[in-house]
């Protein structure tokens, strides 16, 4: 006969097993500062401590024995914690919490209500099945309210739970209630250009304070009808990943641990995959079979969408982490021109021109903003004209990539139509955005092979190709520079171009100004050109002041290794403005010149220029043989 312990003990194990396979629902809680984010998730987790609690005193023991989340706090206590870690600052990030009823699992991400922290929210809402939308009873809709049902349904979030707060503040008034939910279903019609509604919205008054309507019904508020907000939450049918879709897998490692073993492993993003069915490898388009499909449980006949699995071919195809995985006769498309939605996260703005890395899944590239198409009014959703798009701002962009994405529209596989932006200096996170659709000039525009190539230009010239870019700040000696140093190599026989900054933007570039945007975007033009001039085997000299090291990458970047060598002539600014020679400091200083470097414009100097040079220390005549020197030592001159 089984010892009583042993019962209870076997009881436990099977209860804790039941919570592991209950249904995950992830949501977020979102709305304007004080509309009682903290009170309300504070109250589900006090809640459902005490339910959980309960059911394992049924089972008689003790609920430290198994572990339990709940802590000994009372309410109270856990919404001060709350409310600490806000002030403290904690919550600038998501703060993602976990807690659990009889019914199912949650994960809520806790995001800040403060305008400035709209980044936040787009972050938790990425991942988020569903969304509680806050409003506070007293106030209705506000600006906030918004823009976070905005980001929402730019994100595929497809159920709304309209959280009316603070109903005892209104003496539980149903005309008030009534009167938000117009409001906001009046609203929600212009969210899209069809004025087709986003998503199913499930309105329930309530008060987090008072516990009204989470878990019970409220005596309080008689006249509503509908289910609490847990019974909800419980209830509400979880968007399953979608084996429906035609199948995507992104390579995300190379499996290969001894000779015998070469497997793709990754996470299945859609669709389905059997042993046996024929895969198009992407941006490659090769083909094979599936020979086996590995996991640490055992080989599988077939595999769905949201498990992890290690692919197995029948054919020896080189592939790397980056390819996709699709259904052969539904491939995903693949292309290097998009139009995007951004949102905007970062401090400094987004200027049209200026590389960032785009990551998309396991795939990393290059990638170049155009000037915004339209940014939008999160109050009235209005398309407004832009330059540019500030922190927390929302737009319309063409992107160009400098290689092939395999990618489906986000509308249709969230995984394969999502991406980040990341400053490429600083490796900070500055915006996420949705890939529509191709562009269609990315298909219909292909490069062209000749014949004659850079190598054999440049032979014919006995000279190694190679951009030699001037940077400093204006009065430093560049420009005098770089002109001596193109005599000494054209009496040498050696092939020169020089790119100056001002006789540039005489022609090419006349149509910019000096903001940052138009900086940017000078510097890119200028970097096509030299590219160009490197592919017919000359040596380009450019002299720009090209003040962002964001920009001076991209230029290098876009060159081959070896090619590109930054000189920096290094000269203090006291030192410039003493020479002044075209006056333009003295116009600074005066503010008859705005946007002007060193003045009211920053210069980032090179934190590893190939080549230095310091015009308060030697002459123009010194540093251009100094220059010429480090280039016969790197071999450009053959």
């Amino acid at each position: 006969m089984a010892h009583q312990s042993d019962l209870i003990e076997s009881d436990i194990e099977a209860y804790l097993k039941s919570h592991e396979e209950k249904s995950l629902l992830r949501f977020i809680t979102c709305g304007s500062v004080d509309d009682g984010k903290s009170t309300l998730i504070g109250r589900m987790l006090y809640e459902s401590k005490m339910i959980f609690e309960d059911q394992l005193a049924a089972l008689e023991t003790d609920s430290k024995k198994v572990g339990t989340q709940g802590q000994d706090l009372d309410f109270a206590l856990l919404v001060d914690g709350l409310a600490s870690e806000r002030e403290q600052g904690i919550t600038i990030d998501v703060a993602y919490r976990y807690f659990s009823t009889d019914k199912r699992k949650f994960i809520v991400a806790d995001t800040p209500g403060h305008e400035q922290y709209t980044r936040n929210m787009a972050t938790g809402a990425s991942t988020a099945d569903l969304a509680i939308i806050l409003i506070d009873a007293r106030k209705g809709i506000l600006t906030q309210t918004k823009r976070h049902s905005f980001i929402a349904s730019l994100l595929g979030i497809r159920n709304v739970v309209l959280a009316i707060n603070k109903m005892d503040l209104v003496d539980y008034d149903k005309a008030v209630f009534d009167q938000i939910v117009l409001d906001y279903q009046a609203f929600a019609t212009h969210l899209r250009e069809d004025g087709v509604v986003p998503f199913e919205i499930v309105p329930i008054p309530l008060s987090a304070l008072k516990g009204d309507n989470i878990i019970e019904q409220s005596p309080k508020m008689p006249w509503y009808k509908g289910q609490t907000l847990l019974a909800h939450l419980e209830d509400v049918p979880v968007q399953q990943a979608d084996i429906e879709k035609p199948f995507r897998m992104p390579v995300q490692w190379v499996n290969r641990p001894n000779l015998d073993f070469r497997g793709f492993s990754g996470q299945i993003s859609s669709g389905s995959i059997k042993v046996g069915e024929i895969i198009k490898i992407l941006p490659s388009a090769k083909q094979s079979v599936v020979k086996s499909i590995v996991t640490l449980d055992g080989n599988l006949d077939q595999a769905i969408a949201g498990q992890s699995v290690t692919i197995c071919l029948e054919d020896e195809i080189d592939i790397s982490r980056g390819d996709v995985f699709c259904e052969a006769g539904k491939p995903a498309e693949v292309a290097n021109q998009f139009e995007a939605t951004i949102l905007w996260m970062a401090e400094e703005p987004m200027l049209p021109g200026r590389s960032y890395l785009m990551k998309t899944g396991a795939q990393n590239a290059r990638a170049t903003i155009t000037v915004p198409k339209f940014k939008v009014n999160v109050n009235t959703i209005e398309r407004l004209p832009a330059t540019k798009l500030e922190l927390n701002e929302i737009g319309e962009c063409n992107i160009a990539v400098d290689r092939k994405i395999v990618f489906d529209a986000y509308d249709d596989n969230k995984d394969m139509g999502s991406f980040i932006l990341i400053d490429r200096l600083t490796n900070a996170t500055v915006g996420m955005g949705m890939l529509r659709f191709a562009l269609r000039r990315a298909s219909n525009i292909h490069w062209q092979a000749t014949d004659v190539s850079k190598s054999t230009r440049s032979a014919m010239k006995t000279q190694k190709p190679a951009v030699l870019w001037f940077t400093g700040l204006s009065g430093s000696g560049k420009s005098t520079i770089a002109n001596l140093l193109e005599k000494k190599l054209t009496a040498m026989g050696k092939h020169t171009y020089l790119l100056d900054g001002d006789n540039v933007r005489h022609g090419l570039n006349k149509d910019l100004g000096f903001t940052d945007a138009d900086r940017v975007e000078n510097i890119r033009r200028v970097t096509e050109v030299s590219k160009l001039m490197v592919d017919a085997g000359l040596i380009t000299l450019v002299s720009f002041i090209s003040p962002f090291r964001s920009e001076r990458q991209m230029a290098r970047a876009a060159m081959e290794d070896g090619e590109f060598l930054e000189i920096f002539v290094d000269t203090p600014l006291e030192v410039a403005e003493s020479r002044d020679v075209k006056g333009l400091y003295k116009k600074a200083r005066a503010g008859e010149i705005k946007n002007f470097t060193g003045i009211d414009s920053p210069y980032e100097p090179p934190k590893n220029a190939e080549i230095g040079v310091n015009t308060a220390e030697m002459s123009a005549e010194t540093a251009a043989d100094h220059i010429l020197l480090t280039l016969e030592e790197r071999g450009i001159l053959i």
